[in-house]
C-alpha cells in the first residue's frame, strides 16, 4: 500500500515524536503549505515555531516543498534555522535524494510529514522513508469542496 501512510494524525501537533525517536529517526522532514504553514499564508504560527524549537533538542528538521514561489519559499526560510527544500518536485525523490546524500542523511532515519497522499506520502514511500499523514493544519478554515477533494484522496489506499 504505497499510499498508505506508516502513521496518521490530526496535525502536526498530535504525532507522537517519542516513538518516532525509539524507532531510530533522526530527521523529520515536514511539508510546507497546509502541513506546518496555513496555505498560502507566509507565515509560520507561534505554535509551529514552538514546536519546531522543542523538537530541535531530539531532531534535525527539514522542509521539502513543492512550491516553486521563491519569494515565498525565502520568507518561509527566513523564519526557520534549518533547511528549506523547494521546489522539490514531489512524488519525485530525485531532487531529494541528492539533498540526503550532500548532507549525510539516511532515508530510514527520516519520517516525512505532509498532508497530502498523492505527494507527500508517495515521496516518502518511494524515498524509502517513515511517513506521517496529517491533516492540514488550518483544517477547520477550508473550503468544504477542500474538505470534499481530500476525502476522496485519502480513499486511495494502493
Amino acid at each position: 500500500m504505497i499510499l498508505k501512510a506508516d502513521y496518521e494524525a490530526k496535525t502536526v501537533f498530535e504525532i507522537n515524536y517519542d516513538r518516532l525517536k525509539e524507532q531510530g529517526i533522526k530527521v523529520i522532514a515536514f511539508d510546507l503549505d497546509s502541513t506546518v504553514m496555513k496555505s498560502k499564508s507566509g507565515e509560520f504560527s507561534k505554535e509551529v515555531l514552538s514546536l519546531f524549537e522543542n523538537l530541535k533538542r531530539d531532531f534535525s528538521l527539514l522542509i521539502i516543498s513543492n512550491n516553486s514561489n521563491s519569494e515565498y519559499i525565502s520568507k518561509a526560510a527566513k523564519q526557520i534555522d534549518f533547511p528549506v527544500l523547494a521546489p522539490a518536485k514531489k512524488p519525485k525523490t530525485c531532487v531529494s535524494k541528492k539533498f540526503l546524500k550532500e548532507h549525510g542523511i539516511s532515508a530510514q532515519e527520516m519520517v516525512m510529514i505532509g498532508d497530502r497522499p498523492l505527494t507527500d506520502i508517495l515521496f516518502g514511500k518511494l524515498l524509502g522513508c517513515k511517513t506521517v499523514l496529517v491533516d492540514s493544519i488550518s483544517w477547520m478554515e477550508e473550503k468544504p469542496v477542500v474538505r470534499f477533494a481530500r476525502k476522496i484522496e485519502r480513499l486511495v489506499n494502493i
